[in-house]
């Protein structure tokens, strides 16, 4: 190496002297030692280098996020169970006739009363979404429609719109010789051979 720098050292000058340039021009213009394709294929490996990296950080928080809920998860069910405990402690103490109060009794309730309260407040709050607001602005409230056609005592007593031919199918046509008799009087086309002796007499 040291050798080399002082050889270089010495050339320099001389080179310098005989007008020789040493410097790459900036528009110089040399090829790649290395192909298009090797070049591509070096691409496609850094790409996928950063690719795993990024999934494996993304794996890395999602495990940090599942352990947080698993603690958080844990630290609840213990300040249950210890509740709990206490709860069952106390119960213990006074039917063993070492205690008098009912203290646990009264917290218990209050509690539970709270947490209906929340969520009786929550419901009142949340009413009818967006889209059904729209709909009762737009079309109203409609009113009352399950048993809209029952039979009322009313109803049932009216028979003025009653038709005894109808409801023991005696009309006109209905079945029957009569039907029978009404519908070829109505049908006062003649049939086909009288059609044919008819054109035959014309003719």
């Amino acid at each position: 190496y040291r050798q080399a720098q002082a050889a270089v050292l010495d050339a320099l000058p001389r080179l310098h002297k005989l007008h020789v340039p040493t410097r790459r021009p900036d528009d110089y213009f040399a090829e790649m030692a290395k192909s298009d394709q090797q070049m591509q294929k070096i691409r496609q490996k850094l790409k996928s280098k950063q690719e795993a990296m990024e999934r494996s950080e993304k794996a890395k928080q999602l495990r940090a996020m599942r352990k947080y809920g698993k603690k958080v998860q844990v630290e609840i069910l213990q300040k249950r169970q210890k509740e709990k405990k206490n709860m069952l402690n106390a119960v213990k103490k006074y039917q063993k006739g070492l205690t008098d109060k009912l203290d646990f009794l009264d917290e218990e309730q209050t509690s539970s009363q709270g947490t209906k309260k929340g969520n009786a407040n929550q419901r009142t709050k949340k009413g009818p979404n967006a889209k059904r607001r729209y709909k009762n602005q737009k079309f109203g409230f409609g009113g009352k429609k399950k048993g809209s056609k029952w039979n009322t005592k009313e109803s049932y007593n009216d028979v003025s719109s009653f038709q005894s031919k109808v409801a023991h199918n005696k009309g006109p046509g209905k079945g029957g010789r009569g039907g029978k008799r009404g519908k070829k009087a109505l049908n006062k086309r003649p049939g086909k051979r009288a059609r044919q002796k008819m054109k035959n007499r014309a003719r």
